[in-house]
């Protein structure tokens, strides 16, 4: 099993439903949309991708493999973008 922190150095701000990421260590942004915001408050403390969808499934009353496979997605484009730590198990 894998889990995910977010990185300290990252800092990040939401403006009108849209999150903005920071990496002051690679001088990049990334822009996320609600739903990622939501999961980047859950990356506070470590998560495996299943925490975060049920988290995700319960937060937004949805069902189904689509939502784990978005998360999955969704902490690889993270981790490209160097803004989460993670560990295997």
């Amino acid at each position: 099993m894998t889990t995910y922190v977010r990185k300290s150095e990252a800092d990040a701000v939401e403006l009108d439903g849209e999150w903005i990421i920071l990496n002051m260590e690679q001088y990049t942004v990334t822009t996320i949309n609600e739903v990622g915001g939501f999961c980047w408050e859950l990356l506070r403390d470590k998560q495996t991708s299943e925490s975060i969808a049920q988290a995700v499934m319960k937060e937004y009353d949805t069902q189904g493999t689509a939502v784990e496979a978005d998360i999955e997605e969704f902490l690889a484009h993270l981790s490209r973008c160097e803004l989460v730590d993670y560990e295997r198990e």
